[in-house]
């Protein structure tokens, strides 16, 4: 029987995957799972974090009986992706700065990486700008503050535009820059804030689309959410989603994505004490 393919992020940034997965694969049977207590992993230490991610995402399998897992998290992604591959039996897919499409996409040659601290900094990340963009001009910017930004536009609260510009700002400073990489999945949820703070027009650049068109390719057969005749008991997950702070704002946002409210995933790691 096939299980869902559960998604999982830190919060909910994952959820610009899902809506990208979903445009793609209409009836693909989806769960959802967030380390929201420990956002945003970007502050932590990277061997804690690695341990902590496999914890996560050890403890979501089991409970969703997942057939296959997307990691939805560029930091999770380019710090911890090998160990889940050796840890799960399932197939693990993760989500990487999209650099080689930005690089199609650029008429200039000028672009940037606008991303957390940590997947700026990554090695992972300095070789796929070396590998795909080696003739082009590559701004790596840190932008943290966009995380809680869109978290709190999930949430219902307004965006800070202040928060926005500061955050794009050094952007500007290239003149000849025309395409942006979005190496957080957070910050597909803010683009039309992006595009409205931006003094000319830019084109924007996430890896959702790609991540689905992997799943097409991993996992097969796709898990449906409905088939002829009626239910389906390899999909009883479908739907389904768990957190590890599941209180807050963080159910009707789940609800829009078409998510159940979310139950607590237990996760032995102790807490991260800084």
């Amino acid at each position: 029987m096939s299980g869902p393919i559960l998604i999982f992020d830190s919060g909910v940034g994952g959820l610009s995957v899902v809506a990208a997965i979903r445009t793609r694969l209409p009836e693909v049977a989806l769960c959802y799972a967030c380390d929201n207590a420990m956002l945003p992993y970007g502050t932590k230490p990277d061997e804690w974090l690695v341990q902590r991610i496999l914890d996560v995402c050890q403890a979501a399998v089991a409970v969703s009986h997942a057939s296959a897992l997307v990691v939805a998290c560029n930091t999770a992604s380019t710090l911890a992706l090998e160990a889940l591959r050796n840890h799960l039996e399932i197939p693990v897919i993760g989500t990487v700065p999209a650099i080689k499409p930005a690089v199609a996409a650029s008429r200039s040659g000028h672009l940037a990486l606008l991303a957390t601290s940590a997947t700026v900094h990554r090695p992972y990340t300095r070789r796929l700008i070396d590998d795909f963009a080696g003739d082009c001009r590559v701004m790596r910017l840190a932008a943290d503050p966009l995380v809680e930004q869109a978290e709190r536009q999930l949430a219902g609260e307004p965006l800070d535009p202040d928060v926005i510009s500061a955050c794009l700002a050094p952007l500007w400073e290239e003149t000849a820059l025309d395409t942006v990489v979005l190496g957080c999945t957070h910050f597909p949820l803010l683009i039309p804030a992006l595009a409205a703070a931006a003094p000319r027009p830019i084109t924007w650049v996430d890896s959702g689309d790609a991540i689905a068109r992997r799943v097409v390719q991993v996992v097969a057969p796709l898990p449906c959410s409905t088939r002829p005749g009626g239910g389906n008991p390899g999909v009883e997950a479908h739907g389904a989603s768990w957190a590890t702070a599941p209180g807050g704002t963080l159910a009707p946002v789940l609800s829009r994505y078409g998510f159940a409210a979310p139950g607590r995933l237990m996760v032995a790691t102790t807490a991260f004490e800084s």
